[in-house]
């Protein structure tokens, strides 16, 4: 598969009076074309600050990339200018957020903002782009589109205006789309309704699609591969099999035991994951999660750990994986929410970093 998006040792902080907040910490990941990506993890893991770099939307200051790059289509945007940027956003790139109602002008039509879209960046008349918002209404799923192109926001319900949204986001047919969230808001029928309305027009579009979410729900729907985030870095990267089938690391574990279950009739209390995150403003030693990992080895409180690839598309940063290790099973809360792919799973192979220690 061709890569659309190659995300390298990516660094990104923010300058706040209590000091330097180090939100995105060395994270690099691939995006291939027509593929959905997820990125899923707790809030203040690094998820949107990550999607909103890509497209350079985080302000700087007090926001800064400190490093890596962003390869688009084989292009470093790091270092472009705010109104290069400008050229590629909307046209190339687009963004869907999670709360339609703050995203969208509320003092303009429906119809203007999908056509200000393309007028900008298609050099359409007024009448043509007025034809093809109608059309883009009609692709998401809103009916009467002729009457609707005349309404404002607040005419429209929640998933109405997530649709609009996403109307907007496509207007100039991207080749990457990022959600952020964008079904967080909606009750959950309407919450079905946006993701099968993406599926449907991703296979349509052959748009790749970049989805940041803490639902595992979601996740399960509409991605090929997951990134779980913590503290900054993705910790394990994998398939959508691989991540709900045969997980590696404790966090992602947690994860899955956090998930409530339909076929669980004497489940009464959901499992959580204890403590908070780290304070990025000065990131712990070693292993981020090792505060909150019952698994933690002497080695996690010293020394960060590598990355060690389970398959060819599998990737943990855990010291858990190294063959010195204790070999630990997922916890029975865990086991009972998924089912194992293979009795003899892959050796893990170190990727990068050092051999245990400690």
């Amino acid at each position: 598969m061709e890569k659309l998006l190659e995300v390298k040792d990516l660094k990104v902080s923010f300058h706040t009076y209590g000091g330097e907040v180090q939100a995105v910490r060395g994270v690099s990941f691939d995006l291939y074309k027509g593929e959905t990506l997820a990125i899923v993890g707790e809030s203040g893991s690094g998820k949107s600050v990550t999607s909103q770099t890509l497209m350079k939307l985080i302000p700087m200051p007090p926001g800064e990339i400190k490093g890596g790059q962003i390869l688009f289509n084989g292009v470093d945007i790091v270092p472009k200018k705010e109104k290069q940027m400008q050229q590629i956003r909307g046209k190339e790139m687009s963004m869907i957020f999670q709360d339609p109602m703050t995203s969208l002008n509320p003092t303009m039509r429906i119809g203007n903002q999908i056509m200000e879209v393309l007028i900008k960046h298609q050099n359409m008349s007024k009448d043509a782009a007025k034809k093809r918002a109608i059309e883009l209404l009609t692709l998401v799923g809103i009916a009467m589109p002729e009457k609707r192109v005349n309404q404002y926001p607040h005419e429209f319900s929640g998933g109405m205006r997530q649709r609009a949204m996403i109307a907007i986001a496509l207007a100039a047919n991207p080749h990457l789309l990022i959600a952020d969230e964008p079904t967080t808001a909606l009750d959950v029928t309407i919450q079905a309704q946006i993701l099968d309305l993406m599926k449907e027009l991703q296979n349509k579009l052959e748009t790749s699609i970049i989805f940041i979410t803490h639902d595992l729900g979601v996740v399960a729907n509409v991605a090929d591969r997951v990134a779980v985030m913590y503290a900054g870095q993705i910790v394990e990267m994998g398939t959508v099999d691989e991540i709900f089938y045969d997980p590696r690391h404790p966090y992602t574990w947690g994860l899955l035991a956090s998930m409530p279950s339909l076929d669980n009739d004497d489940q009464t209390e959901l499992a959580a994951i204890p403590g908070t995150p780290p304070d990025l403003t000065n990131p712990p030693v070693g292993d981020a999660f090792a505060a909150r990992n019952p698994y933690a080895l002497a080695i996690d409180f010293e020394q960060e750990p590598p990355v060690y690839q389970v398959s060819e598309t599998h990737f943990v940063k855990s010291w858990l994986l190294h063959p010195d290790a204790p070999k630990v099973e997922p916890p029975a809360s865990v086991k009972e929410k998924i089912r194992p792919l293979s009795s003899n799973f892959a050796k893990p192979v170190l990727v990068e970093g050092d051999k245990i220690n400690g």
